[in-house]
């Protein structure tokens, strides 16, 4: 006779401490058999077998189970398409609900509701939960109903909204007592899913009341660790969004305010899925293109002759994390010194950063080359040598990255004042701007 359980399916939520599905699936009437599946349509697609982020969340899944045994549980793991990993399980176990949190980009929307038709056929309720965010898809929006396109109204109402009621916290990590007892064998190795054995080298993690508190006077500061670096924790969610959020408020309006835009390009994502290949303002896609397949290959390997961006793209191709002032320069070059698509860039940094997350991604590349919503306007461009003068005068960081820096003489490929007016002249003529 198969067990009766409740599923709980982890996905961007890896953590035991604060997890929103997985206390409800814990307070349900049936023991909870924790999930996690690798599913080959992702990781097909990622053409680098050396993947920092298949390595992290490898890492933790383990982590995960190692605490589950503890409790006499284990997790279970598959790996195979979505739809068969849930047949094997209908196969397996008498389910009576499964469990999960909200995912947002447009191919977990599709596998969920595919998920969802699969167990109504069967007589099994799947319910999922906001967790990633504190405010999400249409949750804050302009008094006519619309989507907000503009960061700072959002951000007033958002911080208004959480003011009137902070979300609660869900103490998932007190019944762990309420999982199945069970002992399964051993989670596949990084090989047997088709990917080199690595360590992932994560920049440690700074959530220490100086760090976050001095936020606004470091965070442009690429020589020095003044960021938390928590962005790859928050994108697997091994850290609680409403636990940053709840320090950020208490330290430092800055970060918050990072925090908020992260759900400001959730939210237009959501509502504006044609941003995924095209530009949010419809007629930045008039702009011809150089997309010079040398150039591009030099920005990709830190050798376009000026030392913060090729440093920022070393860090980039060296650990899968950029500073993020360095971010902003780097696609400011792409797209306006060398006029090559932001698309370019936007599919090189999702194959790299080991923080990838679509909608801050999308957003960020488009907001850097003017396409998007709330952009900095196309005629702002970064000169390469002054942000460096401001931001990294002692020359901290571009050492650090750039390894045999007193042997580099690389001639930039590209004079700035003459990539300028190019820039500007093509902008204002593809966007008839008089």
């Amino acid at each position: 006779m198969k067990r009766e359980v409740s599923i709980f399916w982890f996905r961007r939520d890896l953590r035991l401490v604060d997890n929103t599905a997985l206390y409800y699936a814990l307070s349900s009437k049936y023991p909870v058999l924790p999930v996690f599946i690798f599913d080959p349509q992702i990781l097909d697609k990622l053409t680098e077998k050396h993947d920092a982020r298949v390595a992290f969340i490898h890492q933790t899944i383990c982590d995960i189970d190692t605490q589950l045994r503890r409790t006499g549980s284990s997790l279970y793991v598959l790996h195979s398409p979505v739809l068969d990993a849930f047949k094997q399980i209908f196969e397996n176990f008498n389910v009576r609900e499964i469990f999960s949190n909200h995912d947002y980009e447009p191919y977990a929307i599709l596998r969920d509701n595919q998920i969802r038709k699969l167990a109504n056929s069967k007589g099994i309720n799947f319910q999922t939960f906001k967790d990633q965010v504190i405010f999400e898809r249409s949750e804050i929006l302009k008094s006519d109903g619309s989507p907000y396109t503009v960061f700072t109204p959002y951000a007033k109402k958002w911080r208004q909204k959480y003011n009137e009621n902070k979300p609660e916290t869900f103490q998932s990590e007190k019944q762990l007592a309420a999982l199945l007892k069970i002992d399964f064998k051993q989670i596949p190795s990084l090989k047997e899913l088709g990917f080199t054995n690595l360590h992932p080298t994560l920049l440690p993690l700074k959530l220490d009341a100086e760090t976050i508190g001095d936020y606004h006077k470091t965070r442009n500061l690429p020589g020095i660790a003044g960021t938390s670096q928590a962005s790859p924790y928050l994108r697997f969610g091994t850290l609680s969004i409403r636990h940053l959020v709840s320090l950020a408020f208490k330290w430092n309006e800055s970060w918050l305010n990072e925090l908020i835009w992260r759900e400001f390009f959730m939210m237009i994502l959501f509502h504006f899925p044609h941003v995924v290949d095209q530009s949010f303002k419809k007629k930045y896609d008039n702009i011809p293109w150089r997309n010079n397949e040398h150039e591009f290959e030099l920005w990709c390997k830190g050798e376009t002759g000026y030392p913060i961006v090729d440093a920022g793209m070393r860090q980039l191709n060296e650990i899968g994390w950029m500073h993020n002032r360095v971010r902003m320069i780097v696609a400011g070059f792409l797209t306006k010194h060398l006029l090559i698509d932001w698309r370019w860039g936007e599919a090189y940094f999702a194959q790299k950063l080991i923080d990838y997350e679509l909608s801050s991604n999308n957003g960020n590349w488009q907001w850097a080359a003017g396409s998007g919503c709330d952009s900095a306007p196309y005629f702002r461009i970064f000169n390469p040598t002054s942000q460096t003068l401001k931001f990294d005068p002692k020359l901290h960081y571009i050492k650090t990255w750039i390894k045999d820096f007193n042997k580099y003489h690389l001639v930039p490929i590209v004079e700035h004042e003459f990539a300028r007016k190019r820039a500007l002249d093509v902008y204002k003529k593809a966007l008839n701007d008089d």
